[in-house]
């Protein structure tokens, strides 16, 4: 049986979106394994650029924003983050041919939430954060590489479905598979 067009972009298309996840893992695996080599003890803010940039190794225990759940936050944060890694795959897989956009933006969401998740998983005492950004009191809470991925994907993932036209019912995703 002749496979469409389609289905011959489709195995590039799973190829990209891998790479991307797998460079966003491996980036912020090397850059958390660094903060936390040079910059401890803890809660010490090493200046980059004065007090605006600051390099300063935290643990976070919760999520975004230093949300906690109680006890349980670290086991809820993992089950959230495997279900939001499995809607985002949903998504790749239903994503139209061509689709360049929407692949980077769903493999930059799920490189950064398996980045932190890894993070869940390893350490009781949470994800490693280091990159300390403000002025004098107002500083934003501290942040990692996942993070900014996750942040960047999830603004290109709502440009992208805001600019996106209504499906209809002839458009099929691309699967990879045969028909």
């Amino acid at each position: 049986m002749e496979r469409s067009e389609a289905d011959l972009a489709a195995p590039m298309s799973t190829r990209r979106y891998l790479a991307i996840v797998l460079a966003v893992v491996l980036v912020d695996a090397f850059t958390k394994l660094l903060a936390v080599d040079r910059l401890s003890p803890a809660y010490v803010p090493h200046p980059v650029f004065g007090e605006w940039f600051r390099l300063t190794l935290v643990y976070n225990p919760g999520a975004a924003f230093g949300l906690h759940l109680g006890p349980w936050s670290r086991w809820i944060f993992m089950a959230l983050t495997v279900v939001a890694v499995v809607v985002m795959w949903r998504l790749y897989t239903s994503s139209p041919p061509g689709a360049r956009w929407r692949v980077w933006a769903l493999a930059l969401v799920t490189g950064g939430a398996l980045g932190n998740l890894i993070d869940r998983i390893r350490s009781a005492r949470g994800v490693v954060d280091f990159l300390d950004v403000g002025v004098e009191a107002w500083r934003w809470p501290t942040f990692n590489v996942a993070d900014i991925a996750v942040s960047t994907g999830a603004v290109l993932l709502t440009i992208v479905f805001w600019n996106e036209p209504e499906p209809t019912k002839d458009a099929e995703p691309v699967t990879g598979k045969d028909p």
